[in-house]
Order: C-alpha cells, then sequence, then structure tokens
C-alpha cells in the first residue's frame, strides 16, 4: 500500500492540473485522498508553496538527470537548434516516461499561471545546473540582443514549452492526440530556435 506523503502529492497533483490551483483546498486534497484528517497536508508538507516543491522536484530531477546525460553523451553540439534539442527533449521524454494518464504537464502549466506560486514551480525548473547551462549556452548563440529581450525570450520560451506540452498531455488523456511526444519535441525545437533568432525592433 502506497504511503500517505506519496498518495497525497498524486492526488494535488491531479486536482491542481485538473480544476486549477486557486481553485482545490487542502480539505479537497485530504478528502480525495481518503484521509479524515483536514491538517494532514500541513502535517506532511507544511505550508502550500512547501506542498508545491514537493510535486516539482521528483519531475524536475528526473528532467536534469536525463539532461545531464545528455549534455554528458559526447555529442557534438555546435549550433542553436542543437542546444534547443538538450532544453526540450529532457522534458518530453520525461513527459513520455508518465504514461497515460498523466498531471504532472497540466500541473505545471495551471502553477505557473498562479500569481502567488508562479515563482515557486518556475525557480525549482530554472535553477538546476544542466538547465542554466543549457540557456547560457543559447544565449551565446543568438544575435545580440538587449536584456530585456533576453529575459523576454525566456519567458516565451518557457511559456511555450510548458502550454504546448500540457495541451498534447490533455489530447493524450482525452483520445484525441495527433502527434507523439517525439514529434512535439521536434516542433518546439524547430520553434524555439526561430523565436530565439528572430530580429529585435
Amino acid at each position: 500500500m502506497r504511503n500517505t506523503r506519496a498518495l497525497l502529492l498524486d492526488t494535488a497533483e491531479r486536482l491542481f492540473a485538473v480544476h486549477g490551483v486557486a481553485a482545490v483546498s487542502n480539505r479537497q486534497i485530504s478528502e480525495a485522498a481518503g484521509q479524515a484528517n483536514n491538517s494532514v497536508i500541513a502535517y506532511h508538507f507544511g505550508s502550500r508553496a512547501d506542498l508545491m516543491r514537493a510535486i516539482v522536484r521528483p519531475h524536475n530531477l528526473d528532467i536534469e538527470e536525463r539532461r545531464s546525460a545528455l549534455l554528458n553523451s559526447g555529442a557534438a553540439r555546435t549550433t542553436l537548434t542543437d542546444w534547443a534539442g538538450c532544453l526540450v527533449r529532457p522534458i518530453t521524454d520525461h513527459f513520455e516516461s508518465l504514461g497515460t494518464p498523466s498531471w504532472y504537464a497540466r500541473f505545471a502549466a495551471q502553477a505557473t499561471t498562479d500569481p502567488a506560486l508562479r515563482d515557486v514551480v518556475t525557480e525549482e525548473a530554472l535553477s538546476t545546473p544542466s538547465t542554466q547551462l543549457t540557456l547560457r549556452e543559447i544565449t551565446l548563440r543568438t544575435p545580440a540582443l538587449p536584456p530585456v529581450v533576453l529575459r523576454q525570450r525566456t519567458d516565451m520560451t518557457r511559456l511555450i514549452v510548458v502550454h504546448l506540452c500540457a495541451e498534447l498531455e490533455r489530447a493524450l488523456h482525452d483520445g484525441t492526440a495527433d502527434t507523439t511526444w517525439a514529434n512535439t519535441a521536434d516542433a518546439l525545437i524547430d520553434a524555439l530556435s526561430g523565436l530565439w533568432t528572430a530580429p529585435a525592433r
């Protein structure tokens, strides 16, 4: 039998993905997980932000391991497209590994639009060593851009990846998907390469 903490994490991730973070209370999570104690979330995780970190961290650890393995594979990476692949493929490979149904892509999309918790989720995702290295290498291969434009394009990159993955996860769940995670990775890499090399006004 699964332990209570793992059950609560899975239940919270699913409810947040379907209903949005703000719409789901700790009590609803406890009840959906079959827990009679309404303070069980606070007992196991502390604050709401700590609960979010606990959901995000295992996913980010797997993505970090995948990206680190890719970076250490010895493959030649000279172009921006190569480095865009290093950014994207560990993410889509992780989502594919979750199977169907899965909830994390939709959870991430919901969490990154919640004003109170956006920074918690994005900080966890962007602060890993492999992500920082990959973003630096992408920046080195882009035209000289003002700092504000670089920041905007980093934000655009995050939003495009998060929300396109959420759309595919939803379509796979609904049985309406017309593409795969691998093809979605290719589409993201092409789009992000164009985004980062587009001239700035």
